[in-house]
């Protein structure tokens, strides 16, 4: 794996060496750092379904305006890897560009002179809301004592920052990946305080090929020997737990996207004129996984990518519920539930299980199926189809 130093600005290493990059220790957002568009809030106390407590701080993000009524607010949950900058520039505060652009602003599928969107970077994430990185009560991170976090947890951190804003009822709950485990997870535990629901390419109950890619990616960090259980945040650029990070993220990268589209992008091509096999070159493929891996550890934590592996892994509707199917029961809002012909995470059976589950699918016993060349990462790069299916949802009339 090689250290791409496209974007990082380097970090001189004395006057008689030349500047060399080298990624962070963590690239978490820290106190102190700009805010970008994130706001804040403060929601005291947060006890954890299997024990431990937090002060819990959520990061947001907002677009429109909330109304007298309080009722034209729209949640929107991002994945695993994403935050709560939905829409915007790359710029201070913000690694990256907006993660789903294009489908909500003026006249944009949510369109914001009608809906109040509201973004909240997930709790155990690195992104401003309290997770591993956050300073604990002994002035130190959390770092692996971050308490065991689930969806379920999750979804209620997200409610406390509901009931903050006075919100308590959402037009709409949204949500991709991860995301879409939140919103099916909000629509059984809180459906009255949703009106309308979206789920998108998520599954019911994580199964154990998914629970199997998640823990690889939690071994490749935890054996990085600069992992150091977790107690990394002190050391130099260049000397944390990068290399298991990065490597996470190339794991992940390969259930993101489809194979049939890997090899149409990329094929056996080299990435130079070396030929991998007799001049030490690379195939095109291994720099575009390096490229990512390395991106990636400059805006996010190893410790909070365990932590929301771990949270991911503990997905299931139905547990103490009776089974998926009887959980299902409790959903009752109008929900549209989209699937990727082409996603080998969450194959599109496990979306039609919960469409076929739902009292009130928009599109009945199966899901939307959206034919895409792109896998899982679909529901992100399909902007048109996921955008008509969202505004035949949002113009729904509510139950």
């Amino acid at each position: 794996m090689q250290w791409n130093d496209v974007d990082v600005q380097p970090i001189r290493q004395g006057a008689n060496r030349p500047d060399v990059i080298r990624p962070p220790a963590t690239g978490a957002w820290r106190e102190g750092d700009h805010p970008g568009e994130r706001r804040f809030a403060q929601l005291g106390t947060f006890d954890f379904e299997h024990g431990g407590s937090v002060q819990l701080r959520m990061a947001y993000e907002t677009w429109g305006e909330l109304n007298e009524a309080r009722d034209n607010a729209i949640l929107v949950l991002h994945a695993l890897t994403g935050d709560s900058h939905i829409d915007g520039a790359r710029g201070p505060g913000h690694a990256t560009a907006g993660w789903w652009p294009g489908l909500v602003g003026e006249g944009a599928t949510i369109d914001t002179d009608r809906w109040f969107v509201l973004a909240p970077n997930m709790l155990g994430s690195c992104q401003g809301t309290t997770g591993p990185a956050a300073i604990g009560p002994d002035g130190r991170e959390y770092a692996a004592r971050f308490p065991m976090t689930t969806v379920r947890d999750q979804v209620r951190a997200a409610g406390m920052l509901a009931d903050h804003l006075g919100i308590e009822r959402f037009a709409a709950v949204i949500g991709g990946s991860m995301g879409g485990m939140q919103a099916i997870e909000w629509g059984v535990s809180f459906p009255e305080r949703v009106a309308r629901l979206a789920v998108l390419s998520a599954p019911a109950a994580i199964d154990a090929t998914a629970i199997a890619l998640n823990r690889l990616q939690i071994d490749s960090i935890q054996l990085d020997p600069a992992w150091r259980g977790g107690d990394y945040y002190d050391a130099e650029p260049g000397e944390g737990a990068w290399r298991g990070l990065a490597l996470a993220r190339r794991l992940a990268m390969l259930s993101y996207r489809s194979a049939n589209e890997l090899d149409d992008r990329f094929g056996r091509s080299w990435q130079s004129s070396l030929s991998p096999t007799d001049d030490g070159g690379r195939y095109s493929v291994e720099s575009y996984l390096d490229f990512h891996g390395n991106r990636f550890t400059r805006r996010f934590d190893a410790n909070s990518y365990i932590t929301l592996a771990n949270a991911m892994n503990s997905h299931d509707i139905g547990r103490g519920r009776g089974g998926v199917e009887a959980a299902l029961q409790r959903a009752t809002m109008p929900t549209l539930v989209v699937a990727i012909s082409t996603d080998a995470l969450f194959v599109p059976t496990t979306q039609h299980r919960i469409a076929a589950g739902l009292p009130n699918s928009i599109t009945g016993s199966r899901a939307l199926e959206i034919d895409s060349p792109y896998g899982h990462d679909g529901f992100l790069l399909e902007i048109n189809a996921v955008g008509r299916a969202l505004r035949e949802l949002i113009n729904t009339p509510a139950s």
